[in-house]
């Protein structure tokens, strides 16, 4: 996570106008802070209170889904390998 260009933390204090990056699952997020919330509150409120700026994600780009056949039972260490080399692992 980044704060305003440097390193920053889940703890990490902001204030109001300060920009943070983030990936998260496996797509960048980018936020500005409008308004400092003091409790813990729902999400539909803790969302107006950031400006999201993250780059547009294209549905087309997300990763394919495997699927094995049914019944085929559990992979092998082989096929294991192999799905993980497509997944990019």
């Amino acid at each position: 996570m980044v704060v305003n260009g440097g390193v920053g933390k889940s703890a990490t204090a902001v204030k109001v106008g300060d920009r943070i990056e983030a990936r998260i699952a496996q797509r960048q997020r980018i936020v500005v802070v409008a308004r400092v919330i003091n409790k813990r509150v729902g999400a539909p409120l803790a969302a107006e209170c950031l400006v999201d700026h993250s780059p547009v994600v294209d549905r087309d780009t997300s990763p394919p889904v495997f699927e094995r056949e049914r019944g085929s039972g559990r992979p092998t260490k082989r096929d294991r390998r192999q799905i993980d080399r497509l997944r990019g692992n």
